[in-house]
Formats: structure tokens, C-alpha cells, sequence
């Protein structure tokens, strides 16, 4: 009896040590919880879920909806790629991973773009979030409205780089659509997630996610992201032959373990995705804006800090363009003889000065008069009864000499590639990238885009030791020198290589 009291009152006093254990061990020491998603991004199926509906810290994966806000403004002329963003106190002074901006200098919004993108600068995002919006609080405030509108039903935003903070979580779904809509709604912006390295102004930055992107064939994105209380958390897409697949992993132990388990859950996505599948884009999202009395695009709605008030989609009053000042003349206009052949016929339904109202309306129009406001005219002088007058053509001249196509068309000689004689020995750089395949679809990408200048020009992917080169080879230097001006124009790294 005596020994049953004293072992229960240890366990007591182990459960109450324990309690205590659980109290005074931070949050940010505990293992993170999982949660995992695994979406055909052709259709938008999910494929795989796990927790994926449960609240977490995303860390850094908040940077994809602060670059799709920015792709979103860029594209509506809100702010350009050119920009210079003067850098806050505030911005300079956010902790690692940081691009190391200076309080007070200036830097263009493109090399932002790139540094919250490749690197996952913290700093970088917040002074894209006060580019944008004014303030970080009030960027966050428009992201989680972005969120909403994008079907991220349980995301909201308290910044835009992704550190701890209360009431700023995500879920594993809802990161998952927010990487479908980026790789459907802006393409022309993704190819940023998968370069190894980028020039962001300052210096060279190289990408957090590189290792998967090097090791998983057909991978190109999308967003790495860590904090203690996060965990190791990723968002990765890949694509083999028709098939894409979007993977979301929440609360990863280390970036080995968690590229692993990525790596299988792309794995699965393959096997259970159709070989073939129609893509159905996911709808675009309604334009929130910034501040109160935005109007949304496709709601017909004024968000407000608070309330919604609807306005009518009815355009009230279009203003017509003013016609431009034509030069006059007091001439009297010349009449044109022949012109047409006139064949006048009684009759009692036209009056021949509504004939002759119109084609003074017409002579004033054309500049011209001819041989039927003559006889109109003639007309109604006399009084003569009510004419109806019928216009045909004048017959075709029978020396008229008609063109015939040649009976036989001589062959062309079609032109694939440029030769790089005659001074055509300069090129241009585009990016070096993890693997063989992903140079050379890049190459074929960039080469589509930009037709004007590249079409004609040798494709070429060379091995270093770092990675694979991609470079448009066989061009003179005034067309090497647009090219590349052309491309960084649309975002896209681009560096010129002179002969030798």
C-alpha cells in the first residue's frame, strides 16, 4: 500500500515535470508540423494531400505572392521594371537571407525582382512591398486580398518576406494554387525561379532551391523557405513531355530531407498524372489594388477598408475623338466627267432634292462632284416631277491589260542558320543553368520570344565547370547589342560575347 502511494506520487510529480518541460521549451525548438500537396498543374487536380488544409508558418514562400503583387503591378503600369526604389531604413535593416542593400541608396525594381526571387532577400522583399504599396503593413494588407480573390481561403499576410509573425500563415493548399498561378498567369516572368545564379545589381546571387533544380530532371521552381518555426518548407514544379506537377511541402526537418520528400511526392505526381491531359488555366484573379476605392476588374466592386460598395458596369457617356483639321479651299470644286454613267427614271418615290441634299453631302465629304449633282441640280431648277436615279458602273476598258501569276515559281533557299562570316562573330549570353535539358529549352524559349533579332542565329550550349552556358551564337554586333537590349527589356539575363 505504502509503495503503491510513493509510485504514484513520482508519476505525479514526472507528469507535472513533463507539463513544465512543454511550457518552457520555445515553439520555435518544437519539431515543426507537416503537410504536404502534390497538384497536376494542367488541371489543377490534387493528387496528394496531407494536412494540407492546416495553418502554418510559410517563411519564405510568403515571396511568391509578394512577386506575383509586383508582376501584377508591373503589368498594369502601376511601376516598371526600370524603377529606381530608393531603400528604407526600415528595408536595410531586415535580418538574413538579405541582398545587404544600404538606408538611402538606390536600386532598380528588376534586380529586387531577382534578389527576392533567386537569394529569398528579405531585404529585397520589403523594399518591393514599400515600392509598391507605401508601407510593408499596408502591401500586406493588399496581399492577403490577393490571397482571397486567388482562392487562398485560409492564407493572411502580416509582411512580405516571410519571418515569424503573429497571424501570418499559410496552408500547403493554398501555396500550392498561389505556384499554379503564377506559372499560368505571368510565364513570362518564371523563368526567374529557375536560374542557378543572377546578376541582382549589386552583386551575383545564387538560387536557395539550385540543388533540387540540379538533381531532379525536368524541376524549374519554385520557392524554398525556413524559420525555426517553419520548419524547411518548399514549393517545387517540374515538367516532363506534357505533364507538369506542382509539389508543396510544409515543415521539412533539413533542405536534404525535404528535397528528398519532394522529390518523391513529383515522383507520385508523375505516375498518378495522365500522360495526357487538357490545360484549363486557372481564372485570373480580380485587380484589388492598393488603397480604398479600388475597383476590382471583374467584380464591378469597391473595396474599402471595411465595406463593399457595388457600382454599375455601365459605360455612361463615351467622349468621340475629335476629327482632325482638314485643309480648305474656297476653289470651286472641279467636275469629274465620265465618271459613271447616269440613268434617270421616272418615278414617285424619291424627291429629287433628297437626291440632290445627298450627294452634296457626299461632295462635301470626298472633295469631289460629278456628272449626277450636275443633272440633279439641273432638275430641280426646271422643276421637273420627282426622278429616282440609278447609278452603274462604267464598263471595263477592253485595252485594259490583266495580270497573270507565272506559270512556274522558282524554288527559294530557306536560310536555318547564319553564317558567321562577314563581321557576324559576336553572340549573346543568356543564363548558365544546372543541366544540359534545361540550357537548351531555355534557348528555345528565349529564341521564340525574341524572333526579330535571334531568328537565324546559331543555338549553342556549352559545359563549364559551374554549369551549362546557354548562348545565341553567329551574330553581328549592332544585332547582339539589340538582342540583348530586347531581352533584359522583358526580364530576361542576357550579357554580350564579342569574338574570341
Amino acid at each position: 500500500m505504502k509503495a503503491a502511494r510513493i509510485s504514484s506520487a513520482r508519476l505525479g510529480l514526472f507528469l507535472f515535470a513533463a507539463v513544465w518541460m512543454f511550457v518552457l521549451v520555445p515553439i520555435s525548438a518544437r519539431a515543426a508540423p507537416y503537410a504536404a500537396m502534390v497538384m497536376d498543374a494542367r488541371t489543377g487536380e490534387v493528387l496528394h494531400a496531407r494536412n494540407a488544409d492546416t495553418r502554418l508558418h510559410p517563411a519564405s514562400l510568403t515571396k511568391m505572392m509578394t512577386l506575383y503583387i509586383v508582376f501584377e503591378a508591373v503589368e498594369r503600369g502601376e511601376i516598371s521594371l526600370d524603377t529606381k526604389v530608393k531603400i528604407s531604413k526600415h528595408a536595410a535593416s531586415e535580418p538574413p537571407s538579405k541582398l545587404g542593400l544600404r538606408s538611402g541608396s538606390s536600386i532598380a525594381l528588376r534586380y529586387l525582382i531577382r534578389a527576392a526571387a533567386v537569394k529569398s532577400a528579405n531585404d529585397a522583399a520589403t523594399a518591393l512591398g514599400e515600392a509598391i504599396s507605401g508601407s510593408e503593413a499596408a502591401f500586406a494588407r493588399r496581399m492577403t486580398r490577393t490571397a482571397k480573390e486567388l482562392g487562398m481561403t485560409r492564407t493572411t499576410f502580416k509582411n512580405a518576406h516571410g519571418l515569424t509573425e503573429s497571424g501570418h500563415l499559410s496552408t500547403a493548399r493554398d501555396m500550392t494554387l498561389l505556384g499554379r498561378h503564377i506559372l499560368y498567369d505571368y510565364p513570362q516572368y518564371y523563368n526567374l525561379f529557375s536560374r542557378t545564379s543572377t546578376n541582382a545589381g549589386i552583386k551575383t546571387v545564387n538560387n536557395t532551391n539550385r540543388r533540387l533544380l540540379g538533381s531532379y530532371k525536368g524541376a524549374d521552381g519554385i520557392k524554398t523557405g525556413y524559420t525555426r518555426a517553419a520548419g524547411f518548407n518548399l514549393v517545387a514544379s517540374a515538367e516532363r513531355g506534357n505533364e507538369r506537377v506542382i509539389a508543396t511541402v510544409f515543415g521539412g526537418k533539413s533542405s536534404v530531407s525535404r528535397n528528398a520528400r519532394v522529390a518523391e511526392l513529383l515522383d507520385m505526381g508523375f505516375r498518378r498524372a495522365p500522360s495526357r491531359a487538357p490545360v484549363r488555366k486557372p481564372q485570373t484573379p480580380a485587380y484589388v489594388g492598393n488603397a480604398t476605392g479600388t475597383v476590382g476588374s471583374s467584380t464591378g466592386a469597391i473595396r474599402g477598408a471595411g465595406k463593399t460598395i457595388r457600382v454599375s458596369g455601365a459605360v455612361q457617356h463615351s467622349l468621340r475623338p475629335k476629327t482632325r483639321p482638314q485643309a480648305t479651299t474656297e476653289e470651286a470644286p472641279v467636275l469629274v466627267a465620265d465618271a459613271v454613267e447616269t440613268v434617270i427614271e421616272p418615278a414617285a418615290v424619291v424627291d429629287s432634292t433628297d437626291i440632290v441634299a445627298a450627294l452634296a453631302e457626299a461632295q462635301i465629304e470626298t472633295g469631289t462632284v460629278d456628272t449626277q449633282n450636275a443633272v440633279a441640280q439641273a432638275l430641280v431648277a426646271s422643276g421637273a416631277p420627282a426622278i429616282q436615279v440609278s447609278v452603274r458602273p462604267a464598263a471595263r476598258p477592253k485595252t485594259l491589260v490583266l495580270a497573270r501569276a507565272p506559270k512556274q515559281i522558282p524554288q527559294q533557299e530557306v536560310v536555318t542558320r547564319t553564317s558567321t562570316s562577314g563581321g557576324q562573330h559576336w553572340g549573346v549570353h543568356v543564363g548558365q543553368y544546372a543541366s544540359r535539358y534545361k540550357a537548351e529549352k531555355v534557348l528555345l524559349q528565349t529564341a521564340l520570344t525574341e524572333m526579330a533579332t535571334l531568328d537565324g542565329s546559331l543555338r549553342k550550349v556549352i559545359k563549364r565547370q559551374r554549369g551549362f552556358d546557354a548562348n545565341f551564337l553567329g551574330l553581328n554586333r549592332d544585332t547582339a547589342e539589340l538582342a540583348c537590349r530586347r531581352l533584359q527589356a522583358r526580364n530576361i539575363e542576357c550579357e554580350m560575347i564579342g569574338p574570341g
